[in-house]
């Protein structure tokens, strides 16, 4: 069984997963673009996972989106993307940029590519710099 840790930005709430991932999806549903600010949110998902709170539980809040399943849990400070369980408690799912150990595991595919941004096309080609330009 693997062992992974996580934490916010701030490093108010920090986690551990104890198990493996089933999946890692990059998802572009317009729900997902407005949670991160991005093209996509890259989540891990796992039906047999264990989720445990090591640190900063009561500054972990919830938001479910009224209407739909669409849930996100985040650091009440910072504003951090964390993990959360839905489908009634049966699918934990990761945001992957909220692990601090590797993921072992490349993205399986995207998801919901129909909601895809009108300017994420092609991005391999766009030009890659270091560090901030200046």
């Amino acid at each position: 069984m693997k062992i992974h840790t996580g934490s916010c930005l701030c490093g108010t709430v920090a986690f551990q997963i104890n198990g493996d991932f089933d999946a890692f999806f990059l998802c572009h549903c317009s729900h997902c673009r407005k949670d991160t600010g991005s093209a996509h949110a890259a989540n891990l998902f796992s039906s047999t996972a264990n989720l445990i709170w090591t640190s900063g539980a009561d500054h972990v809040t919830t938001f479910t989106l009224p209407g739909t399943r669409h849930r996100k849990a985040f650091c009440k400070d910072c504003g951090s993307a964390l993990p959360n369980h839905q489908l009634e408690g049966n699918l934990l799912v990761v945001p992957a940029g909220s692990l601090n150990s590797p993921v072992g595991m490349k993205p399986a595919g995207h998801i919901f590519a129909a909601s895809r941004a009108d300017w994420d096309d092609r991005l391999e080609e766009v030009q890659e710099f270091e560090t901030f330009p200046g």
